[in-house]
């Protein structure tokens, strides 16, 4: 099974539901990855309105 990103708040996951909104929104088609470990410091999470850890698509389609 490939990774798919939610469509709603672009968190990849490796399941049927996104492990952060708990939507099954997901998408195959996806492309850049950006790994968040401190959402709190990282300018590049800030710039993405995310706000919590862990593995994010760039773009989802």
């Amino acid at each position: 099974m490939s990774d798919k990103a939610c469509k709603n708040c672009r968190m990849i996951s490796a399941g049927p539901i996104c492990p952060n909104c708990k939507q099954t929104n997901l998408s195959d088609d996806w492309t850049g990855l950006v790994v968040v470990i401190d959402p709190v410091t990282s300018e590049v999470a800030r710039l993405m309105g995310i706000k919590v850890a862990g593995r994010f698509a760039v773009r989802v389609r």
